[in-house]
């Protein structure tokens, strides 16, 4: 990082407040912990010197082309590759006639006949299934002779509406199969739930379909060796893509490797296997010669994986004083033409519906739903959002049935901390939770009574611009689906210096600084000579990966504990060497010494090269300062929080105007508050654009309609207010850190609060509920309606 300096910044503003909010940061205790520290990644992103896979040089280095299907379900009837196997810069042309290569890995309980097929076989299920691949000397020779390449189809009825896919005389996309329902999860769906209320109410609220748009779009470059294949993939878990690739290619797992170098944006999408990688790597082996693809911006929204498409019939019982009776929930949930990832994030859905509340009974049931549209996956949050969407919409429905204050309405229903730990009707293994103490200082710092007399004032005068004001309490899962567990490993060199290897794969969140912070912290050795190596399948032998928010529980906690080992080791061989006791070796800077007498130390380098000498060593001590260990937190973490957004909507023409935004999130202990800062700002942006402006839409053919930048509509920060974020720390007990995850809250917690926000500017003109994207069109519509 050359004369980067990783020194702690003047953070006061953020200090004070989260000491206003009851927090005790580790900063208080004189350690780096817990003190905003610049992150290590930025110097070489700001100056342009860290590279990307489409930055990789190799020699000779041939381009591929996919082609990919134009209708959304039909079957192929001709595939002539003739002409453009004869263009000039052509090296291959690649279908499923001239190729055998297996079909694609799919989770354990999908149908095998519903299993992705790596190139489309006879039908084709979706538009921009891949139908052929050129491999060329050049981009444009590759794309040259994929327009001379002639397909024709026979279309077939197509699935593309929930509600269409799962009736009775609905077209089936895999008859095989016998359904178009692939998965379904339940949790006392035929109970009353809802009996004894004094007030039922009952909303479809539609969590609409998401495409991830990272900054970087998907590719890949594979390399052969001789019988070695190393692929340079922008992926979040390097380890899912190595076992992709043996699953589906012929090369065996031992000569493959591969590496996801820096990444530009993943949100989820880039989190699994791709058929593209599969083929690309067989069409290099059979070459012997180096092939890379690199999306387009309009490919990359027809193939990555998109995220949410749910919808959800949703009924909630409450009395008159504020206490929730019971909830209903019925969901569809599209998961896309090929099943993957998306069939299961119901599930996630189902356990988070409990959400912060008392519920006394919830009955749920969720069916995951083929459709012929691309294919569902992880996408931030996935599935917990959906969950915090459907209960904070329905409260405050309920709160508006009732005329009861939604903050109130809330307060009256929160878990409290003397609850924890527990387990949810609906599974969720909840660590520690002080819901009411993030909502009231999400009120406190928004001025809610203020804004409320604001909004009573505006309405009073029938103001065209009326204030509306949104709340949502979240609590959201991280480290879900086993994600508890991760790999790790810290080591001393010769000269000093620390290595750090880990499972995680850091694309933008800061691992390096974050870890790098707790082996200075532990081991008293400077930020900028700790060194992390990930994602590289030959450097690290396991690990699942960036999603979930879980990195720095899992895979933090891993380096923390490796390292309180290697301290532990190294004070015995210091006490040894220094002839004194080991609880009097204390750490110092660069090294270990005789507490209260700092001349008498031994640094790291010279503790290395000692317990490499088996002379100076104890007898009974193995060589080398290293540890290695699997962690395992034992279950999920659960952070939590309170958003309070404001907008001023224009009740004539629907246009709203985002003024304020204020999220109190709580992630357990926090390590770095600048981290956590900027996770909570781009969570917060990325929530507001699912409420605000995104929107991945088809036509009734199953043609994407936003399949470009020009079309799906993605704010800037323009768009945004300056987010007003702070933090109540709640620590797990689940892992040494008492860290949770923070990377998903801003988006689970924002989207709801200004959805609700929205709503609420309108309410007093008959407006009970709006889909979002909360357009001017939609807002303008639904208080049109209301009106006539």
């Amino acid at each position: 990082m050359g004369s980067h300096s990783a020194a702690p910044l003047p953070y006061g503003g953020r200090l004070i407040e989260a000491l206003k909010l009851g927090a005790t940061p580790m900063s208080m205790t004189g350690s780096i912990l817990g003190n905003a520290v610049r992150r290590k990644e930025d110097p070489g992103l700001l100056r342009g010197t860290n590279e990307f896979y489409a930055d990789l040089k190799v020699d000779g280095l041939l381009h591929a082309r996919f082609i990919r299907s134009t209708i959304a379900h039909a079957e192929i009837t001709e595939l002539d590759i003739s002409e453009a196997e004869s263009m000039p810069g052509v090296v291959a042309v690649l279908t499923s006639r001239n190729t055998d290569l297996p079909d694609n890995p799919a989770p354990p309980f999908i149908h095998p006949s519903m299993f992705r097929p790596t190139f489309a076989k006879d039908r084709v299920r979706f538009v921009g299934d891949i139908v052929a691949v050129v491999i060329a000397e050049t981009e444009s020779a590759g794309q040259d002779a994929a327009d001379m390449i002639i397909v024709d189809y026979d279309p077939l009825d197509t699935v593309i509406d929930l509600d269409t896919a799962v009736a009775d005389d609905a077209p089936i996309i895999w008859p095989e199969h016998g359904s178009n329902v692939v998965f379904t999860t339940e949790h006392q769906f035929d109970a009353d739930v809802l009996a004894g209320a004094d007030v039922v109410v009952s909303e479809r609220i539609i969590s609409q379909r998401l495409a991830g748009v990272p900054m970087e779009p998907n590719g890949c470059v594979a390399v052969p060796d001789g019988d070695h294949m190393t692929l340079w993939v922008p992926s979040q878990n390097p380890q899912a893509v190595r076992d992709g690739l043996v699953g589906v290619t012929s090369i065996d797992a031992e000569n493959v490797r591969v590496v996801a170098p820096w990444v530009g944006g993943g949100f989820g999408p880039k989190a699994g296997y791709y058929a593209e990688f599969g083929i690309i790597a067989e069409a290099a082996k059979s070459l012997d010669r180096a092939v890379k693809w690199t999306s387009t911006r309009s490919e990359d929204f027809l193939s990555l994986a998109q995220g949410r498409a749910m919808v959800m019939d949703v009924k909630m019982g409450i009395n008159n004083d504020g206490k929730i009776i019971g909830m209903y929930a019925d969901i569809l949930a599209d998961v896309g033409a090929y099943g993957a990832i998306g069939v299961v994030l119901p599930t996630a859905t189902q356990m988070m519906s409990q959400a912060v509340y008392d519920i006394p009974g919830i009955a749920f049931r969720a069916r995951a739903v083929t459709t012929n549209t691309t294919h569902i996956a992880a996408y931030r949050g996935a599935g917990r959002p959906e969950a915090t969407q459907m209960v904070e919409r329905i409260l405050n429905i309920a709160a508006q049935a009732i005329d009861m204050d939604p903050a109130e309405v809330r307060r009256a229903n929160f878990l409290q901390p003397e609850d924890f730990p527990l387990v949810t009707a609906t599974g969720g293994q909840y660590d520690s939770g002080e819901y009411e103490k993030a909502l009231d200082a999400a009120l406190e710092a928004s001025g809610y009574s203020d804004l409320r007399a604001e909004q009573a004032e505006r309405r009073e005068s029938n103001a065209e611009l009326q204030l509306g004001i949104g709340i949502s309490a979240y609590v959201e899962v991280t480290a879900p689906f086993g994600l508890h567990t991760e790999w790790g490993k810290v080591e001393i060199n010769d000269d000093g210096t620390a290595n750090m290897r880990v499972g995680t794969s850091s694309h933008g969140q800061g691992h390096d600084t974050a870890f790098s912070m707790i082996v200075s912290d532990m081991l008293g050795i400077d930020m900028d000579n700790v060194t992390l190596i990930q994602s590289d399948t030959d450097e690290i032998p396991q690990g699942a990966g960036t999603m979930g928010s879980r990195s720095l529980q899992t895979a933090g906690s891993a380096v923390h504990v490796a390292s309180t080992e290697i301290l532990a080791k190294a004070k015995v061989l210091a006490a040894h060497l220094l002839e004194a006791d080991p609880d009097d070796i204390v750490v110092g800077d660069g090294g270990l010494h005789v507490a209260g007498v700092p001349a008498t130390a031994m640094n790291w380098a010279d503790l290395k090269a000692a317990a490499d000498d088996e002379s100076k060593r104890p007898a009974d001590m193995e060589a080398g300062l290293e540890h290695e260990l699997v962690f395992d937190g034992e279950a999920s973490t659960f952070p939590f929080g309170a958003h309070v957004a404001v907008v001023e909507v224009d009740t004539t023409t629907g246009e709203v105007n985002w003024l304020r935004h204020v999220a109190v999130d709580d992630c357990g202990t926090i390590l770095n508050p600048m981290l956590v800062t900027g996770q909570q700002h781009g969570g917060i942006a990325q929530g507001a654009a699912q409420a605000l402006y995104e929107w991945m839409r088809y036509d009734e053919d199953g043609n994407p309609v936003t399949a470009s930048l020009m079309d799906y509509l993605m704010p800037s920060a323009a768009e945004f207010p300056m987010f007003e974020t702070s933090n109540t720390e709640t620590p797990s007990p689940r892992n040494p850190l008492g860290a949770k995850g923070i990377g998903e809250s801003g988006t689970i917690g924002s989207t709801p609060a200004l959805h609700n926000a929205v709503v609420d500017a309108v309410s007093h003109l008959g407006v009970s509920h709006i889909d979002m994207p909360v357009s001017p069109l939609a807002v303008w519509e639904a208080v049109s309606l209301a009106s006539s």
